[in-house]
């Protein structure tokens, strides 16, 4: 895959935007390698969490603008190659942690906003710019952003595509943790471990998907039915049998299940959002 990289490493992938010379600007190439990754990262067991980072002194530079005045002009049929990204992202059965170590602008942002934690270095600074390039805002940025911060925040950056410091960032509650830049990336393991080492990887990717799905309905009753089926579906399971005898036993436990084969449909109607389909 020559506009990213994927390496695994102690039940950890590392998914790097690899297009250092060009401050890894995002592409078709690096849209499908994506997808293609994250298909790879769920379909290995031996995969616990996934993080996404750039290669370089840049995350991202947004869009590669390398066909000039055209670079927006696209098909009736296109469709927004950060948004399927996005898509992907959102039904990954692993939690995604992005490691922000540079500029991340336009789609370089936004692709991040399907990730689970965003942590950033203390120099980045980030921009949802499309309004000063004469778009409008993509890869469903659009839904998640004022979901992740107050809305006339949400409505500040994208109105005036600013560039913000990570400081003012963090402080609306977009990033997670800043840290030097030579740092970020072990605090990015050291989270995900952390996020994964004690827990069923099945439960976390079930409640993953509760929640972020969660965002979007409009009563706690959709919830509730959604909790009712996850509880009677896994409580039968070898992975609630041994969590309980492990607690019991004072022992770690060693969770049998494994999300690319024993994930139980616990949503049906109540979350009527379709499965990603590339």
């Amino acid at each position: 895959m020559p506009d990213i990289r994927l390496e695994i490493t102690d039940e950890i992938a590392t998914i790097t935007l690899h297009r250092p010379d060009k401050l890894n600007a995002f592409t078709t190439a690096m849209e499908n390698e994506l997808i293609e990754a994250f298909d790879r990262t769920d379909a290995d067991d031996a995969v616990r969490a996934v993080v996404l980072t750039g290669s370089g002194r840049a995350f991202c530079a947004g869009a590669d603008l390398s066909a000039g005045a055209d670079t927006f002009v696209a098909p009736d049929d296109w469709r927004d190659g950060g948004g399927r990204v996005v898509l992907r992202m959102f039904e990954s059965r692993k939690p995604i942690i992005a490691a922000i170590n540079g500029p991340a602008v336009g789609v370089g942002i936004t692709m991040t906003l399907a990730a689970d934690f965003r942590l950033a270095a203390e120099n980045a600074r980030i921009g949802f710019v499309f309004n000063r390039r004469g778009i409008v805002p993509e890869s469903g940025s659009s839904w998640f952003l004022p979901r992740l911060v107050p809305l006339q925040t949400a409505l500040d950056w994208v109105y005036s595509g600013r560039l913000v410091e990570a400081a003012e960032a963090h402080e609306a509650g977009l990033l997670y943790r800043l840290y030097p830049v030579d740092r970020l990336l072990d605090e990015a393991y050291a989270l995900a471990r952390s996020l994964t080492e004690h827990s069923a990887p099945v439960s976390v990717a079930l409640s993953r998907q509760m929640l972020l799905r969660g965002l979007g309905v409009e009563h706690p009753m959709i919830a509730h039915r959604v909790e009712t089926r996850g509880i009677l579906a896994r409580g039968a399971s070898a992975d609630a049998r041994e969590g309980v005898s492990a607690f019991l036993e004072k022992r770690p436990a060693r969770f049998p299940d494994r999300p690319s084969t024993d994930i139980p449909d616990i949503f049906g109607a109540d979350m009527p959002i379709p499965p990603f389909h590339p």
